[in-house]
């Protein structure tokens, strides 16, 4: 697709302005939703609460006064707009498009990022909270366009609004300019620890992610092991990282629990920097109904993750997960010393291959590129696992590769209900 129109560019101004019109709710007060004494039990340890949905309704449901925060991804995204309630946007948006001159691919892209905004400014009105919104999946690996729509979104609405941006070398120099600028990021797709001091190192956004649910099915999908704990051990495993190196004088990252998949993954990870739960798992929480004396700070903790007879955790590279070395942290900070404003993906590639981290981000051929996308969310061990031992490519980065394809198909489907009303 092309690229997008600079952030401070007439189209981008006009576009901002069209979608603060679209959203003439009042804003809500969080004042005016009801107060929880089991939420508010949790906020206590430490933890941000934020609901993971897109789903006014489903969220209205569950929504406290504790509650600050609501994440939407390309996935979430999509439901809401496949149920057709944007239907009568889309050729609005494409005829003040094509007035400013937009043609061809360009349209579709800018109507799924004014889509994007309007839903955030929604959720954002409603329920008086910051919304995380998402960059396009075409544009996972074109640093400058990810920067200037970055800031086309803080545009929009600077004081809820925080960016999301993915797992890849470009979008690491987008996120880091972005950061420089001032801009609250929530960098997603992360899988591991070393993924997040490297996104920290680098990046230096407000929050990063381990999408810890998926982690267990990876592990129990391909049997090697029952799949119990190990998301919740690399979470934990990931803040305590972030919290060394924010104390050794390093950027300010907090940790975000995300790809929680039950009310029981709440109650056990208890004081982590922000939980993002869907609507599905916070209810399972409310329905545990935990003593609140019970509720207390767990991020001590360090969970046994159990493996099947016969795997080698080491031997097999998944403590990948929750182990950052000191030569990992060497190729994270050569990396962080490159210049954002001038280097490329190739340049990050480079300081991790030099430094012996070339398996984080893994070069795929074509067909390899397919069979990630064919197998969905979670990968299939059989496929991978000689690329792993041979150091050319590793469980965490596989996860954030086969992440992005699946939110690519999400962001396609939008794309085609956008393209099937013009």
């Amino acid at each position: 697709m092309s690229q997008t129109s600079s952030h401070d560019s007439t189209l981008a101004q006009g576009i901002a302005g069209f979608c603060q019109q679209q959203v003439p709710e009042a804003q809500q007060s969080r004042s005016s939703f009801d107060n929880s004494d089991l939420w508010a039990a949790v906020a206590k340890t430490g933890t941000s609460l934020w609901l993971d949905t897109g789903d006014i309704d489903a969220a209205r449901t569950l929504w406290k006064q504790q509650f600050v925060a609501l994440t939407t991804n390309n996935t979430l995204l999509n439901k809401e707009v496949q149920k057709g309630i944007y239907d009568e946007l889309v050729p609005s948006t494409a005829k003040l498009l094509r007035d400013k001159g937009v043609s061809g691919d360009e349209i579709v892209q800018e109507i799924a990022f004014v889509l994007n905004a309007v839903h955030g400014l929604k959720l954002a009105r409603t329920f008086d909270a910051d919304v995380s919104v998402e960059l396009h999946t075409a544009i996972s690996n074109d640093a400058e366009a990810s920067y200037q729509y970055g800031k086309r979104f803080h545009a929009i609405c600077p004081d809820r609004f925080i960016v999301k941006v993915p797992m890849t070398p470009a979008g690491l120099l987008a996120a880091r300019r972005l950061s420089n600028d001032g801009i609250r990021l929530n960098f997603t797709l992360g899988f591991s620890a070393r993924q997040n001091w490297l996104i920290a190192a680098v990046a230096q956004p407000a929050w990063v992610n381990v999408f810890m649910g998926r982690i267990g099915a990876f592990i129990a999908d391909n049997k090697l092991g029952d799949g119990k704990n190990s998301g919740e051990k690399a979470t934990l495993a990931s803040q305590r990282a972030l919290r060394r190196m924010r104390d050794g004088g390093g950027p300010d990252v907090r940790q975000i629990g995300a790809s929680i998949r039950n009310g029981d993954q709440v109650n056990d990870l208890l004081g982590l920097d922000v939980f993002t739960i869907p609507t599905g798992a916070a209810k399972g929480f409310v329905d545990l109904n935990p003593d609140v004396s019970t509720i207390v700070d767990k991020t001590g903790n360090d969970p046994t993750v159990t493996f099947a007879d016969g795997i080698d955790a080491a031997a097999e590279g998944l403590n990948c997960f929750w182990d950052v070395d000191a030569n990992f942290e060497k190729a994270a900070a050569a990396a962080a010393a490159l210049d954002a404003n001038s280097a490329t993906a190739k340049d990050v590639l480079a300081a991790l291959s030099d430094n012996g981290a070339a398996d984080l981000f893994a070069q795929y051929d074509a067909d390899e590129a397919a069979k990630i996308s064919g197998d969905g969310k979670i990968p299939v061990y059989a496929t991978w696992k000689d690329r792993v031992k041979a150091g050319t490519a590793s469980w965490d980065g596989t996860l954030t590769a086969a992440a992005l394809a699946s939110f690519t198909k999400d962001q396609n489907a939008l794309d085609a209900r956008i393209g099937g009303l013009l």
